[in-house]
């Protein structure tokens, strides 16, 4: 179920670290060129300034799946502050993400009780020491803060940041983890980007079910929080353009094999298929819709108009391809009948039609 102990010598889960300082370029290159506003993330790019942009297809696609997922993460802080409780954000593999420091400078500071990030140890030992760097301005927001764990570990009123293996059973060390921090009693969202697809089936099942169990009724917490989580991830990759997409990820930018397997996306073939990771587990509700789907239907046409006007797009096919194998799954797991609302509610609504190209 859990991968065997690497070789000696042999580091194999630098591919997969690779893969967040990939997607942490791809967002500096969104925000330079005007697709996105996020004025943290150059502060945890190393030598931000000297990074090439990246071309339209890859923009589009971090824009596309930014507006969503920021889009269902405001939502689920709107739908806490109705309930007049705070809310727990759980980012599962956070690499390089800059969303905790976006969402203190805005209008859900208040609704945020704790948010926990969790990556590889030495992803968070990177992370750490650019957060206590004074020039990058990130501590700031934490207020006070204390490391741990060697410098593994930062934990401040607020923020907590974990390191860990998530392919390892959870039970043996999400307590000594999350120890009081995490409150089975408020609402909470897990977030994976890009995660669950580098993990077994098994093992991402596995991880999926803890939550479910510490946010279920018990002699201690009769009524736990509703819980939520989101998934963004590719699938679909056996068909012919998602062995070119498997291709392309097995090589970097200098055609070197990068050895980065997808186990997690085997099981799921098709969007329809998506939802099934949640609804295994008892999920109230799930839905999943592609990153093409999204752009046609879910973005504002204004918004469609701006981007349209940053670059011109001479790859329109290829861009249709990618997003058709990128999806975005949603899931909620109430109490019961009684607590469904307004919870059922969470996700993403279409716009008026619009045709996109």
């Amino acid at each position: 179920m859990y991968p065997p102990a690497p070789h000696r010598g042999e580091d194999v889960d630098a591919a997969i670290r690779q893969t967040d300082s990939d997607a942490a370029l791809a967002r500096l290159s969104a925000v330079r060129k005007g697709y996105l506003n996020d004025r943290f993330i150059s502060s945890l790019v190393p030598r931000a300034q000297l990074q090439p942009l990246r071309p339209p297809l890859i923009n589009i696609g971090t824009h596309v799946r930014s507006e969503a997922i920021d889009r269902l993460v405001e939502q689920w802080l709107d739908l806490c502050k109705s309930e007049g409780k705070p809310c727990q954000i759980v980012s599962l593999g956070a690499g390089s993400d800059t969303r905790f420091w976006r969402l203190m400078d805005g209008p859900w500071k208040e609704q945020i009780g704790a948010y926990f990030e969790l990556d590889f140890p030495d992803v968070t030992l990177k992370k750490a020491m650019a957060i206590r760097n004074p020039r990058s301005g990130l501590s700031t927001t934490l207020g006070h803060s204390e490391l741990d764990l060697g410098g593994q570990a930062l934990h401040s009123s607020t923020y907590h940041l974990l390191p860990c293996d998530l392919r390892r059973p959870p039970v043996d060390i999400f307590p000594g983890l999350f120890k009081e921090h995490l409150s089975p009693a408020l609402p909470t969202l897990l977030l994976f980007e890009c995660v669950l697809v580098y993990m077994s089936p098994e093992a991402s099942s596995t991880l999926i079910q803890w939550f479910v169990d510490f946010f279920s009724p018990s002699t201690h917490t009769p009524s736990p929080g509703t819980l939520g989580c989101t998934v963004y991830e590719m699938f679909g990759l056996e068909d012919s353009f998602g062995q070119v997409m498997m291709n392309n990820l097995r090589c970097n930018v200098s055609q070197k094999a990068r050895n980065v397997s997808l186990p997690g996306a085997k099981p799921y073939p098709s969007v329809d298929s998506l939802p099934a990771r949640f609804l295994r587990h008892g999920f109230t509700s799930a839905k999943a819709l592609t990153l093409r789907n999204i752009r046609s239907n879910y973005i504002e046409p204004s918004e469609l108009e701006r981007i349209s006007s940053l670059e011109m797009l001479d790859e329109v096919e290829e861009l249709n391809l990618v997003l058709e194998h990128y999806a975005i799954t949603w899931g909620m797991k109430a109490l019961s009948a009684a607590t469904i609302s307004p919870w059922i509610e969470w996700g993403l609504r279409p716009v008026k039609q619009q045709h996109i190209i």
